[in-house]
């Protein structure tokens, strides 16, 4: 499930997994697989830190919130609208509530996914921008504090809610840990991504 997150930009915004079969994230109404996200960290981890870093990452966008589509009424069954209405009659919601997991398989799906997702969105770029003088990093229109960054990263790692399905994480989340751990950029600074799940 996405959760809600501070931005100094926006005030708070959703971010996060939304369907357990998928690994698809969502940022307010941008739309991008997680193992990308992992690795756009990767390469911001790795640029020098004095240095101005800006990158174009590619996502999916939908404006329009009816073609998003209404989360709570495909979990529940009973309205499938958008691309999440789409995405739910394929995957649907678990029967059995101990079985709403993130599974870590999830990146098998993303060419079923994308075939969905292209029916409602539009690929673009945006850019994002981080400026350690100002110490705030820029995802397209959105501005985030380091903490809330990290923040963002820490639900990744963990599965978001509900969590890795049997505490089991995907190649690219444990490449993300090791980054983390072997970087001394500002960004991720005091960040500890801990098996807690």
């Amino acid at each position: 499930m996405p959760l809600s997150f501070e931005s100094q930009s926006h005030g708070q915004v959703a971010f996060g997994f939304f369907n357990i079969d998928s690994d698809i994230l969502l940022l307010e109404r941008y739309f991008f697989f997680a193992d990308r996200f992992c690795s756009y960290i990767e390469e911001l981890l790795n640029h020098p830190t004095d240095a101005l870093y800006q990158a174009r990452w590619p996502v999916y966008e939908i404006s329009e919130p009816e073609d998003i589509g209404d989360l709570m009424g495909a979990i529940h069954g009973i309205r499938f609208t958008g691309f999440i209405g789409a995405l739910y009659r394929r995957f649907p919601f678990p029967t059995d509530p101990a079985e709403f997991r993130q599974k870590p398989e999830g990146f098998k799906t993303q060419s079923v996914v994308k075939g969905i997702i292209a029916r409602f969105a539009r690929e673009k770029e945006i850019a994002c921008r981080f400026d350690r003088r100002r110490n705030l990093i820029d995802i397209g229109p959105y501005r985030f504090t380091p903490q809330t960054f990290q923040q963002l990263i820490n639900y990744v790692w963990q599965g978001g809610y509900p969590r890795w399905k049997n505490g089991v994480r995907p190649s690219y989340v444990l490449a993300l840990q090791q980054a983390v751990d072997q970087s001394n950029h500002p960004i991720v600074r005091g960040l500890r991504l801990e098996d807690s799940a």
